[in-house]
């Protein structure tokens, strides 16, 4: 497995290197050298949030966990990322395409109990339709304020694609810009 790990407006210890490490070797051993694993460190106020990013072909799992001490939002942040990948063990399963990447490491988490499947599988009850116009990006932002949501659909008029504004937890906002 690839780990790649940042330091944002702080350095990354060999210690604290060496603990990723070590604590993500356990995904290794299942996935391989097919997973790409981001860890990013970063001061959080008076606290440090680690980011973990796995990505394995076409999926995708990011946790983050904010402590005083970086080793302690690292442990936290590691038991979420196996949290996510059991609460989503069936569903997994379900999926028909190729997930033989997966096989052993979903193999050897327990099985859910059938709250915990009724927890992990959200209904779709609600589906929208509406007109997305092309809008620049300030204009999406003042839009997306109007209704009170923290994202936005638009058509970007640079690139002809439809891109989503979203509210970041910092207050900021983000755009998310599709290839295809």
């Amino acid at each position: 497995m690839k780990i790649e790990i940042t330091g944002v407006n702080m350095s990354v210890n060999d210690r604290l290197r060496e603990e990723v490490e070590s604590q993500l070797s356990k995904f290794h051993r299942f996935f391989g050298d097919e997973a790409v694993t981001t860890v990013k460190v970063q001061p959080d106020q008076k606290d440090v949030k680690v980011e973990i990013t796995l990505k394995i072909h076409r999926d995708i799992y990011r946790v983050e966990a904010t402590a005083p001490e970086a080793k302690v939002a690292l442990d936290a942040a590691i038991d979420n990322l196996e949290r996510q990948i059991r609460k989503h063990k069936s569903k997994l399963k379900k999926r028909k395409r190729d997930l033989s990447y997966m096989d052993d490491y979903l193999d050897q988490l327990p099985a859910l109990t059938e709250e915990e499947i009724q927890e992990a599988t959200p209904e779709i009850t609600r589906r929208k339709r509406f007109v997305i116009d092309a809008m620049d990006p300030e204009e999406a932002a003042l839009q997306m304020e109007l209704i009170d949501h923290d994202f936005f659909l638009y058509l970007s008029p640079e690139t002809g694609k439809v891109c989503v504004l979203y509210k970041r937890h910092d207050g900021d906002y983000g755009i998310l810009e599709p290839e295809y």
